[in-house]
């Protein structure tokens, strides 16, 4: 329903004050002066539109990478005497290109902007506004539901050349602890029925006068399980990467790694949700790994109840290795390693506490709490390292490689 604005309300206001002055003193020139306002919103409001003006939110791409372009548009129908003007809402973690844009229906107006950091971000509403008549009338303000924009963080240069321990699958690239047939060269036994002529390791045999055969590993692929702790986030006001960055651009390396050498990867949430990503291998199930960690979201301030359930589920004797990310500001995520490593369960430990991270306020103890903070910290490490968990800061790639090399030590205990 279209309806009047202030311009039109002051142009009756003038134009009917001016006739009645001019008629109630008699003056002619007021009645001059009227004859122009009357005039003009008379022939402006002859192009009064008609039907009511519709308008939609398309997205181009309902995900992006971060630090990619963000593409929308917004489709105008109304009369073409009337004037848009389109003004999305952005969230902070989207850059737009341009706040507000005027426009004369038909048209199509193009969003453009970049998604500055991973996550789901709402791109809207999208308010509308359209004024007809030379700005004497307006259509109520159009709003437009917004659009979910998933912005899949960037995985950062990972390389591992570390076999994972207890790897149990079918076929891959990691060395199997049980002999088999395989190309990995792990000795050579007595002859034994069954064994192939092929495999016999002539030089020995005739030192030995023995038939001796080569004993292989057979390579097979493993199950990682990527465990990230959401429980807080720090820092990352300035632009900085906070905790929950480091953390999941970190899962999203790790996992594009193991991936993509035919390994089978989960990823599951230590936080309010618990959430879980199936193990999976190949492109397909990357790009969904990608989706899940974008919806990650950091636990609510005040909230402390977790629920009874383990983070991670199945027998405590599971093959599978257990990557923890954690920055290790909860007692709690402390506590989940040490039961993890007590399962006996292949078990490594990822910091996530970014190098530069700075306090929220500074006072006269701030020095003095910070290092005690600290100093509590490296306690806890200390004490999960005796407990048997490796525990390692992220640097990028290579960072997995020593640790995985202490939880081979560790997993080749017997139970």
């Amino acid at each position: 329903m279209w309806t009047s604005t202030a311009a039109l309300r002051r142009a009756v206001v003038l134009s009917v004050g001016l006739c009645l002055l001019a008629v109630t003193l008699g003056r002619v020139d007021l009645l001059v002066m009227a004859v122009p306002f009357v005039l003009g919103t008379a022939v402006s409001l002859r192009s009064r539109p008609a039907g009511s003006p519709r308008a939609a939110l398309h997205l181009a791409d309902a995900a992006v990478t971060e630090g990619g372009a963000v593409r929308a548009s917004v489709t105008v129908d109304a009369d073409r005497s009337t004037l848009c003007v389109v003004s999305p809402a952005v969230s902070p973690g989207l850059h737009q290109d341009v706040r507000h844009h005027v426009v004369a229906p038909p048209a199509e107006v193009a969003l453009t902007g970049t998604a500055r950091r991973w996550g789901v971000h709402p791109l809207g509403p999208v308010r509308v506004r359209v004024i007809a008549c030379d700005g004497l009338m307006e259509f109520p303000e159009l709003v437009l539901p917004a659009g979910n924009v998933r912005a899949l963080p960037v995985a950062e240069p990972f390389a591992s050349h570390v076999s994972v321990p207890r790897a149990d699958g079918m076929s891959g690239i990691h060395r199997s602890r049980r002999l088999g047939e395989g190309g990995e060269l792990a000795g050579v036994r007595p002859y034994r029925p069954g064994d192939r002529l092929r495999r016999i390791d002539w030089r020995t045999t005739l030192r030995t006068r023995e038939p001796y055969v080569n004993a292989t590993q057979p390579e097979r692929d493993a199950e990682i399980v990527l465990l990230l702790d959401v429980l807080h986030e720090a820092d990352g006001d300035d632009g900085t990467a906070s905790v929950l960055d480091v953390t999941v651009r970190a899962a999203a390396a790790i996992a594009e790694h193991y991936t993509r050498q035919g390994d089978r990867v989960s990823l599951a949430e230590f936080g309010p949700r618990l959430r879980r990503l199936r193990p999976g291998t190949g492109r397909r199930h990357h790009l969904a790994q990608l989706a899940w960690l974008a919806e990650i979201r950091p636990m609510p301030e005040g909230w402390d109840a977790l629920g009874d359930r383990p983070p991670i589920t199945g027998p405590p004797a599971s093959n599978a290795l257990v990557i923890m990310l954690t920055p290790l500001l909860d007692p709690r995520s402390a506590t989940v390693l040490a039961t993890l490593a007590r399962g006996r369960r292949p078990l490594v430990a990822v910091d996530t506490l970014p190098a530069g991270l700075r306090r929220r306020a500074d006072t006269e103890w701030s020095d003095l709490a910070e290092r005690l903070w600290r100093l509590e910290r490296d306690n806890t490490i200390g004490r999960l390292r005796e407990a048997g968990v490796p525990v390692e800061a992220w640097r990028g790639s290579g960072s997995l490689d020593a640790i995985l090399r202490d939880a081979a030590r560790i997993a080749a205990v017997p139970r």
